[in-house]
């Protein structure tokens, strides 16, 4: 696949990108560091891309692997950084939808990374548990626990049944 076509992916797949990318990430500004990380080494790695793998799976696949590179660097450096801002809704019209939309986007975020991932590629994304499965580089039936897990979680946290929580 030619730069050319790489980049036309890209274009269509954005949205899909940044979207995965703050799931994973669970902060705004992290995640747009994590997409435009991953298309730079689309372009430049474009050669590696197997015609037999979806274009978005194997950009997921990037953007993962990224993201697990950024949180071990962040370790190493004992870097902490802040939590996304507690006016995060300021401005906002507090509709009953917007505020629905925001606390499942914080029960997510609470969600363990496992299990995020899975809920993210899976339910989020749209993509098979196979695709999904190879993207995290996991057999289906562990896909397919953490999906379980991580729904029974968001159900106990949007219902506030913290006993529940797994």
């Amino acid at each position: 696949m030619s730069v050319e076509q790489v980049r036309h992916h890209i274009v269509e797949l954005l949205p899909r990108l940044r979207r995965f990318a703050r799931t994973i990430a669970r902060n705004v500004h992290d995640a747009d560091d994590l997409v435009q990380f991953a298309i730079e080494r689309a372009l430049l790695k474009h050669e590696q891309w197997r015609p037999e793998l979806k274009f978005d799976g194997w950009m997921f696949g990037i953007m993962r692997n990224a993201w697990i590179d950024e949180v071990r660097s962040r370790a190493r450096r004992d870097r902490i950084f802040a939590p996304e801002e507690a006016g995060v809704t300021v401005g906002h019209d507090g509709s009953e939808s917007q505020v629905r939309l925001l606390a499942v986007q914080r029960a997510v975020a609470e969600l363990p990374e496992e299990q995020r991932l899975a809920v993210g590629l899976v339910l989020v994304e749209g993509l098979s548990y196979k695709e999904a499965a190879e993207v995290l580089d996991v057999p289906i039936g562990t896909l397919t626990s953490r999906l379980a897990r991580g729904r029974e979680t968001l159900q106990a946290i949007l219902s506030d049944r913290p006993g529940e929580r797994s």
